[in-house]
Formats: C-alpha cells, structure tokens, sequence
C-alpha cells in the first residue's frame, strides 16, 4: 500500500536585540525578549494552537490512522515553555494519542555537524533527553538542521547510534531515481534514509495560495489524485515542510486548514495510508544507496548550504564561533553555555546571506541589510569571546585543553565508580545489619 508521510518543522531562533561596539566588554545580555515574544505569540496564534487543535481531531476522527510527525528545535522549545505554553500542552495531547511521533535534531538548530562533531553530538543528545522528558517518547529517527546531509555526516549519525535519518531528495543527487523510496547511506549501509519529495511538499508550502500558478487552486481531492497516480512500486511520498505553512505562511484564509482536514478522508477512498517517519523506514527496506559527497540541505532551488555559507561574511563569523567551542565546552558557567548555544542557531548566519538580498527570504530578516547582520553578530561574539577568555585565556592551547578535558572526563568515570562501589557497600552492609539482628527489623515493620 502506498505511503504518505508527513512530517513538520517546528523552530524559532532568539533573536538578537541592536548590539553596539560600545556594548562590548559592558553588556552581556544580546537577546530582543520583546521581539521573540511578539513574534512567537503571532504565530502561535495564528498557526501552532489551530494546527494542533485540527491534528488532534484528524487523528481522533480516523481512529489513530492519521499520522505526522514533528522536529521541534530546543531553541523554539524554550520559547514555547515561556511565551505559549499552551502549544507545548498541545504537543503532548499529540504524544499522548501514538499517531504522532517526535525527531531529534541539533538543540540550537546549528550548523555543528559542519564545524564541530563533537558539539553536534551533545546537541543531538540534549535534544533528545529534552523531547523524552516533554513528550514521553525517546526518538529513533534524526533530522539534522534545514534536513543537512552528506556521506561524512551519515557516519557521524551512524556512530551516534542511529539507524535511520531523514533528508532532503535533491535532483542533482538523486538524478533519474525518484525519492519516493527508503534508501540506505552510501558510507553507512545500515543507516536507512528518508527523502523529502520536493515537489508535492512544495505545492503545499509555497504555491497553495499563489494565483498565478497553473494547477490553483489546489484542492485535497486533486493533490491526492497526484499521489495516487504515481507509479504503483514506489512505495512512500514524504511531505516535509515547517509548520508555520499551517496559518501563517499559508494563512487560514487560502483555505490551507480545510485542506489538510479533507486530504485523509480522499486518501483513504484512494488506499493511500499515513505512516511515521520510524514507521516507514521500519516497513521498508532499502532500495539502493545514495552518495552524497558535499553537503545537501531542503533550502532554495540549489538545495545547498549557500545560505549560510555563501559569502566571506558568514564563513568568518562562524569560523569565529566554533574556534572556542572546546574552551566553551570546559567551564561551568550555566549563563555562558546558554549564550552559546543561542549563538549557534543557523538563522543569525542565514541574515549575513547576500543571496536574496532585495527580495526572497530577506523579508523574515530582521536587519536591513546582510553587512548590518554581521555587524550586529560579531559586536556581540565579540563580547561573548571576551567572557570566554576571561575564564580560559589565550595562554592555554587547544592541546592543554583537550589534555584538560581527558583528565576531567576520567576522573568523572573513576568518581561515578567509586560512588557505584559505595552504593553497592551499603547495600550489603545493611544487608548483613538484618541478618544479624532480625528481631530489630520485626520491631519497626
């Protein structure tokens, strides 16, 4: 039986309030808390609490066989817990019904597989301890940040003790073959991928509501005549696209909510079902494999990573940033870890871009231009080195400090030991009080 599969991103960065020169070394708080509260609260309004609330009621109405699945950025998370937290509530209605099933990603939405792997690795993880601890559900499928891929960081995922990953079905990747399959890493044969069918998930998120194209308007009954018509062996149609399509980028009134609420009910009449991501990639086995030599990512036509690396500017402000990942990684400084991870998030080096400078996506830029962007980031990395220094100053090579955090690390195994060992005493020694003085146990049972 054919297979749509559905899955949303859900992220918003923290933004940075105007940080001047003459802040640094004086202001240490970068945050515009007025603007990510404005801007989540619009959304959520508009988008994630009526999303969740129709669902919720697709997945109700047709008895769990409605599915979907969500990768929330811990960034957005955080801001949902303080702004919205009536989304988060809704989320966990979700978890609760087991149609809906949860990702993990990078916990600042960052570009660390690139740059870090070590703090990709932690990020990974933080992320997945966060969306256990909310949702009750501990996630099996991983979806790297903007759906990054390439045969490098298929090992890394691989060896971070995942099996299955979902990425996007790049044309120039995947050539003549089409992405409506389960494929396998081309380095990590066990690792089982999960391709983003670009050209149906676009018809929802982008042209649903644009008149001038040539198949609007765009009706559930037409979209799943489609799907339905695709050749009979391919066996899954990934719709992956970010949330906000649901109201915002698609508002309510191009229809966007009746749309999703009458696409199972056609796809049902059609045999077509609805699957998660862990659930596909359980059901089918791969068809061949796909290598993926540089990096390939869900945004623009060039499906690459230009957007956050195509210019001087970017790749300097990130090469300063993850320069002090290992000295950020040493303290303990709870303020300071924060901070770098906010600092992270791929949005801040998407605004240096000089791409769609004067049309395209500049308009959820903040800034005026990419040069007032980087401007603004790099008075405040500045200041954020500055702490750093402060803390592991110069003087101390990159050497030193791995050496640094080879000794801490082992004397965090020999102490988590020794308490082991301890624990295990006690329990025998209060063992041994029983025996030898049965009547003393009677006496406080």
């Amino acid at each position: 039986m054919k297979t749509i599969c559905i899955y949303f991103q859900l992220h918003q960065p923290f933004r940075l309030k105007r940080y001047r020169f003459f802040n640094i070394g004086r202001d240490h708080y970068y945050f515009d808390d007025y603007a990510n509260e404005d801007i989540l609260q619009q959304i959520a309004t508009r988008s994630y609490v009526p999303a969740n609330r129709m669902l919720l009621d697709l997945v109700n109405q047709y008895k769990g066989k409605f599915k979907v699945a969500f990768s929330i950025s811990g960034v957005a998370l955080e801001q949902l817990e303080i702004y919205a937290p009536e989304v988060i509530d809704g989320f966990r209605e979700l978890a609760k019904t087991g149609s809906v099933e949860f990702l993990t990603e990078t916990y600042a939405h960052s570009l660390a597989s690139l740059y870090d792997p070590e703090e990709f690795r932690n990020q990974v993880k933080h992320h997945s301890d966060r969306m256990e601890m909310l949702f009750e559900q501990k996630p099996t499928v991983l979806r790297n940040t903007e759906l990054i891929y390439s045969d490098e960081i298929a090992e890394m995922v691989y060896d971070m003790g995942y099996s299955k990953m979902i990425t996007e079905g790049a044309k120039h990747i995947l050539g003549w073959k089409s992405p409506n399959y389960v494929y396998q890493a081309a380095t990590q044969p066990k690792l089982k991928l999960l391709l983003k069918n670009s050209r149906f998930s676009d018809d929802i998120a982008y042209r649903f509501s644009n008149y001038s194209w040539n198949e609007y308007p765009l009706t559930a009954e037409k979209f799943i005549s489609w799907i339905a018509g695709t050749p009979a062996e391919e066996e899954v149609v990934n719709l992956f696209m970010n949330y906000e399509t649901l109201g915002n980028l698609q508002p309510s009134y191009t229809g966007i909510f009746e749309f999703f609420k009458a696409m199972p009910r056609f796809a049902f009449e059609n045999g077509i079902g609805f699957a998660t991501p862990g659930e596909a990639l359980d059901m089918h086995k791969p068809i061949g494999a796909i290598n993926v030599p540089n990096p390939i990512s869900w945004t623009d036509e060039e499906r690459d990573l230009s957007a956050w690396v195509g210019n001087k500017l970017q790749k300097s402000a990130l090469q300063s940033m993850y320069e002090i990942g290992e000295r950020v990684r040493l303290c303990t400084d709870r303020r300071l870890k924060q901070d770098w991870l906010y600092l992270q998030t791929s949005d801040h080096f998407h605004y240096m871009s000089t791409k769609h400078f004067g049309g395209g996506q500049s308009q959820f830029s903040p800034y005026m231009s990419p040069y007032d962007a980087f401007n603004n980031y790099m008075n405040v990395l500045s200041d954020f080195i500055g702490r750093v220094k402060a803390q592991y100053p110069d003087t101390v090579d990159n050497e030193e400090l791995n050496a640094l955090l080879t000794t801490i690390h082992n004397q965090e195994m020999e102490i988590k030991r020794l308490q082991a060992e301890l624990k295990k005493v006690i329990g025998t020694n209060e063992e041994m009080l029983v025996e030898k003085n049965p009547k003393a146990q009677k006496a406080e049972n």
